[in-house]
């Protein structure tokens, strides 16, 4: 039986921490909550810019009765943000960790509770208006099809205690919302550094019992580096009908994005620095294309006072075809993704308003399913300028995935809520590889079983304790599902536990405050560079941390926010392969992360902000030799004036300091993709 001892300065920051709220609990305790604060202390959920809060009394569970660490972002932080991907919103989203590649359509992806983003392992379960929208690996290609003119809101959930979703849902999920209804008209026209255009327009429309939703997006960009241009257009409907005595409500969506973008490749350390902007010659044919599509309906019925219905039902498409070329020793490669999910959700609630049970002043209970199949391949070629040489696989497989969960909301007494859940998951398919003439069964991971429990109490109108324990689960991407060699592999069992106190001693502040651990029994992680699309184990893990949150709002115009995570991923027992890797830090994976920003409202026309984020270092694999990279700060400023009711005038800088940083990786050696410099952004917002 291993054991590894960590370092100390963590478990200081523990005790540090725990003394902290010590001394703050009772001045929590002691404080006065204005009569019309915003924020409840009955959950444990944030939000970051106004949002719009709806009472819900029919329907699924919402988001705030997870009673983990739940941040919600709402539209005005979203909308008039400057990004080339969408993934770059969450810089504004707390203990969020985001992976730059910048290399075309593989432009970043997002992480957090001591995940990395390098597609390993992909822990975070994405939703687009309650669609699962990850790929077969987890990866997150259809977060691109978005533009922040389009989206309501962002929630994010860290913790393994949600029961509503099972596959990809390791660490959490981000759920992204977009425009329902409204009577508006709106169009946003900007130009900046490095030749990028962009237009966006968005209209809402409701009359009687129908609400109906556009959006057109389109982006061309030269980008900061040579061979680094790239351009995106998407379009997308929403039909929504409400009956006359709103008990049902049905609808459909559909959305569209082509992408095509050019891939600079990484430079090596000794040119990264003198000449970031540089592509060496022999990355000039690489880049690619990019097709998704996503289609669904939905329908919800209240049956009767506190019984109601929720299904949808979905159908996403990518088709993905790239060239890559990693260093002049290596022969350029073509790789392919094809995948087809369709996939049904759901769920029946029962509210039983004004029925008190035995010791229960209140309750409500959930139950739902959900089927996902996948449709999937995985082509490979060798090839010279674009044209292939050699075929090097052809993967086909079929994946399917079924769930089931059940969560109750129990409140004993008043200020006090107890949330069971248990989820259970079972996965099936086949594999075939045409060009090797081989062919598996998934391997047989049983029933995964995933018990859940939450609880919150009330210590005042200002401030709740909560906590949550709960198990998720990871099982091997691709090929690496199935039985190619026989053998039979359980799934990695991911047990987590998080306490937390959420703070509001005034109506114009709060924040959280929360300690954190996840335990992986046996981790898997994606082999990314091999052909045959293999795994290898890391062993058993640990990761742990601690968040803390802040946001203020005064009567004045002014809002600020600020976030810092210190977190640390070991593993604890490793595979017998490794024994080396005893103790050692997950690679990719910086023991810090921070966000902060500061908006004033100057007068009704000046609104004026500055917001910075930034990590620590990393080592790039789990031996942790070599130097870290990968640290930075990066501020951002921006001024908005509003020239009348019809029209706004914005001036973003990103990266006012013009500050270096990198994402870096290693094969033969190390290989480096500098970020943005220095970049000046004008925008014009209309409503039309």
């Amino acid at each position: 039986m291993h054991s590894v001892t960590y370092p100390r300065t963590l478990t200081k920051s523990y005790c540090y921490c725990a003394y902290l709220s010590a001394i703050l609990l009772p001045a929590l305790l002691g404080a006065t909550a204005f009569a019309n604060a915003q924020e409840q202390t009955d959950d444990a959920t944030l939000y970051v810019g106004r949002v719009d809060i709806k009472g819900q009394r029919s329907g699924p569970l919402s988001a705030r009765s997870v009673l983990s660490s739940v941040d919600v972002l709402g539209a005005e932080l979203i909308e008039e943000q400057q990004v080339q991907h969408a993934w770059e919103l969450f810089t504004r989203t707390p203990g969020v960790m985001l992976t730059q590649f910048r290399q075309g359509n593989e432009s970043g992806k997002l992480s957090f509770r001591g995940f990395n983003g390098e597609g390993e392992v992909n822990a975070v379960k994405l939703l687009i208006d309650g669609i699962p929208s990850n790929d077969n690996a987890g990866g997150m290609p259809f977060l691109d099809m978005l533009f922040p003119l389009e989206i309501n809101s962002i929630e994010v959930v860290r913790g393994t205690n949600d029961p509503r979703f099972g596959l990809h849902n390791i660490a959490g999920n981000a759920n992204i919302n977009t425009r329902l209804g409204g009577n508006e008209t709106v169009a946003r026209v900007s130009y900046g550094s490095f030749a990028t255009r962009e237009l966006q327009f968005a209209q809402g429309m409701e009359s009687r019992n129908w609400a109906q939703n556009y959006f057109v997006g389109y982006q061309k960009s030269n980008g900061y580096r040579s061979n680094a241009e790239f351009d995106k257009f998407t379009v997308s409907g929403k039909w929504t009908y409400t009956s006359d005595d709103s008990r049902t409500r049905s609808g459909f969506s559909i959305r569209r994005t082509e992408g095509n973008g050019e891939e600079p490749g990484y430079l090596e350390v000794k040119d990264a620095r003198s000449d970031p902007t540089a592509s060496y010659a022999y990355a000039q044919a690489t880049g690619g294309n990019r097709q998704m599509s996503q289609i669904s309906a939905h329908v919800s019925q209240e049956l009767s006072e506190g019984l109601s219905l929720a299904a949808k039902i979905y159908r996403n498409s990518v088709e993905d075809q790239r060239w890559l070329r990693y260093a002049i020793t290596s022969s350029q490669q073509e790789r392919i993704i094809d995948e087809i999910h369709t996939g049904l959700l759901a769920s029946a609630t029962y509210r039983p308003f004004g029925i008190t049970y035995a010791l229960l002043r209140d309750v409500s209970i959930e139950a739902g399913v959900n089927a996902e199949h996948q449709h999937d391949a995985s082509p490979r070629y060798s090839t010279n300028n674009k044209v292939r040489v050699v075929t090097t696989r052809d993967q086909h497989f079929r994946f399917d995935n079924y769930g089931a969960y059940v969560q109750a909301v129990l409140q004993p007494f008043q200020g006090f809520k107890l949330i069971p859940g248990y989820r259970i998951d079972q996965v099936e398919g086949e594999f075939k590889d045409t060009s090797k003439n081989v062919q598996y069964a998934i391997q047989d991971y049983g029933i995964i079983k995933q018990p859940k429990l939450s609880a919150v109490y009330a210590l005042s109108s200002a401030a709740s304790i909560y906590a949550n324990w709960g198990k998720t689960f990871q099982i091997g991407a691709g090929a690496a599902a199935y039985q190619s060699a026989g053998s039979s592999v359980r799934p990695s069992v991911n047990q987590g536990w998080e306490n937390g106190i959420k703070f509001a001693p005034l109506d114009w502040v709060n924040g959280r405050f929360a300690m954190w651990r996840q335990d992986a029994s046996d981790e898997v992680k994606r082999r990314l560079n091999d052909p045959a699309g293999g795994s290898e184990n890391v062993g058993s893990t640990r990761r742990e941390g601690i968040d803390l949150q802040l946001n203020a709002r005064t009567n004045n115009g002014a809002n600020a926010w600020l976030s810092y995570s210190l977190q640390r991923s070991r593993i604890v027992r490793p595979d017998p392969a490794a024994p080396a890797t005893l103790g050692n830090e997950i690679d990719h994976l910086p023991r810090n992360l921070f966000s902060a920003g500061y908006e004033l409202q100057l007068n009704p026309a000046w609104k004026l902000s500055t917001w910075a984020n930034g990590q620590g270092s990393y080592y790039l694999t789990t031996a942790n030799v070599g130097n870290k990279y990968g640290a930075y700060a990066l501020l951002n400023a921006s001024a908005s004036y509003r020239v009348n009711t019809k029209l706004s005038l914005d001036l973003q800088v990103k990266n006012l300091f013009n500050r270096y940083y990198e994402y870096v990786w290693l094969n033969d050696q190390t290989r480096h993709s500098p970020g943005d410099s220095r970049a000046l952004y004008l925008a014009a917002n209309f409503s039309l």
